[in-house]
């Protein structure tokens, strides 16, 4: 699935593509993913210009003229394209929004585990479905304190900690996991005994980690592609996640399901 860096490197070539573009039709060829597409078709869409492209979490929100918003979340396998119109569609191309520089805004999703949905802004400017999630991690707000505060009394992983949406959101199992090889720490730890200046070294090393990504294009494992259809190029940057030996003491590298994912570590560097 996505994760924050993807979400962003899909966001960023969206505002390029689609700012002060109309759309002139809306199609849509399954009638639902994770929830209906119908909606697309009678939202009243012909017309409307979009004026830029935002993230928040792992969606991309693209902003209309008229103050809605579509919302794109990626689930599993799903990708979007602009394209031109005489280009042959794919296969797995559930909604087409053709605009009025003759291409076209085409959702791909195999699994159908992703949603396009067209929603109103709620009192924070954001979707109103997006009420409620945690603070965005490259933000001033994600701090080492607010981080040791969330993990007294814990008895989740750290690393469940830190991918728990409810307090920070977009940290999925990869960059959690690169995040944790950086600090030394096993994810298996319990929370609670993490110490504040550990606390701050995971927010330092998350956040670079993040920004680092994103200037890698994301990372693509399986699915993974940008708007262009380019794959992310950080998988090669990779450390810890699904590798089989550690880069710096070359112990191999051991696993553990926590939360229902697979995490890996080092038993030697990290403690």
């Amino acid at each position: 699935m996505p994760e924050l860096p993807e979400a962003e490197t899909i966001t960023r070539a969206l505002n390029r593509a689609l700012k002060k573009r109309k759309i002139r039709k809306v199609e849509i060829f399954a009638p639902k993913l994770r929830t209906p597409l119908g909606p697309l078709c009678t939202a009243k869409l012909e017309g409307r210009a979009f004026t830029g492209c935002r993230r928040r979490a792992r969606y991309a929100v693209a902003d209309l003229d008229d103050g809605r918003m579509l919302v794109f979340h990626f689930g599993m396998t799903g990708t979007v394209r602009v394209e031109d119109c005489a280009s042959q569609r794919r296969k797995h191309d559930h909604a087409v929004l053709t605009l009025d520089d003759g291409t076209e805004l085409r959702f791909n999703d195999p699994r159908r585990f992703g949603s396009l949905e067209v929603q109103r802004r709620g009192k924070d400017g954001w979707p109103e479905s997006l009420a409620g999630i945690g603070v965005e991690p490259l933000s001033k707000d994600f701090t080492g304190e607010i981080l040791h505060a969330a993990s007294r009394g814990r008895k989740k992983s750290v690393k469940e900690l830190i991918m728990d949406n409810a307090l920070v959101t977009g940290i999925g199992n990869i960059y959690a996991a690169e995040t944790l090889f950086a600090c030394g720490i096993r994810p298996q730890r319990p929370a609670s005994r993490l110490t504040r200046s550990e606390c701050d070294a995971i927010v330092r090393e998350a956040k670079r980690i993040l920004r680092l990504a994103i200037k890698w294009g994301g990372t693509t494992v399986h699915d993974f592609r940008s708007v262009d259809g380019s794959e992310g190029k950080f998988v090669q940057k990779l450390k810890i996640y699904a590798q089989k030996q550690c880069p710096v003491c070359g112990t191999a590298v051991a696993k553990v399901t926590l939360g229902g994912r697979t995490s890996w570590y080092c038993p030697k560097c990290q403690k």
